[in-house]
């Protein structure tokens, strides 16, 4: 269960009466939508259906039975969801609010190069900066990643921009080969391998460009450096590093 703070109310008014419940706002949103698939249990406040949740009545079990056919509030509370409106208070929105921009802009920023940089990622404060500059307001109740296309063509007037991943071929020495490659094959798409006769490792990695400084930071930690990387271009040739 989520705590009180996080929940927001679920309000569903049938045959005359009032039913509530508390749950997690992406949650609530993704039910709506008929796109929820996790544990209902996980993701709100109380396992129960209120008149008024802010009192904590109850309704009676006859109304229950009249609107819902049931007096489980597991059964219930989807329903509700489904059916009713989602009641937020002005802070609420806020919150919401924030964690969409925080979203947008780690999402924008990890697939994100800028063209005009050799294809180098743009910062997270370049992004956050641009996005205020363009007059960007994030939707609240709309999932960040349904939100960034609307947040690049606000950007590309303000920002040389586009989204594009990038393929890295890594050459491990035979000291770090073993534990290495085992964290840098998981960093993205892994293309292809070779296992030298030397007991080094070549690895071909596609991810979003984005990453790339993060990718390299991964790659030296794990090789104290001694890593080789060449970036695959499109027409198959290399450029290293």
């Amino acid at each position: 269960m989520i705590s009180l703070d996080e929940a927001v109310t679920a309000r569903l008014e049938s045959h005359g009466a009032r039913f509530e419940v508390l749950v997690d706002p992406d949650a609530a949103l993704a039910i709506k939508r008929g796109e929820f698939d996790g544990d209902l249990e996980d993701v709100i406040a109380a396992e129960d259906v209120f008149d008024n949740a802010s009192t904590g009545d109850r309704p009676a079990e006859n109304d229950l039975e009249d609107v819902f056919d049931t007096t489980d509030p597991l059964e219930i509370i989807p329903e509700v969801i489904e059916r009713g409106e989602i009641q937020i208070t002005a802070d609420q929105r806020r919150e919401m609010q924030e964690q969409k921009r925080r979203e947008l802009i780690t999402t924008i920023a990890r697939n994100a190069i800028n063209p005009q940089m050799d294809d180098a990622p743009h910062p997270p404060e370049r992004i956050e900066n641009a996005l205020e500059e363009a007059g960007f307001t994030v939707d609240p109740m709309e999932p960040a990643s349904e939100q960034v296309d609307d947040a690049l063509d606000a950007l590309r007037p303000v920002i040389p921009i586009r989204f594009e991943e990038i393929t890295i071929a890594v050459q491990i020495p035979p000291e770090y080969a073993g534990s290495a490659q085992a964290k840098i094959r998981q960093y993205g798409d892994l293309e292809r391998e070779e296992w030298q006769p030397d007991g080094s490792w070549i690895g071909v990695i596609t991810f979003p460009a984005g990453l790339q400084n993060d990718f390299y930071d991964v790659v030296n930690e794990n090789t104290s450096g001694e890593a080789e990387t060449q970036i695959v271009s499109d027409k198959g040739e290399l450029s290293t590093r």
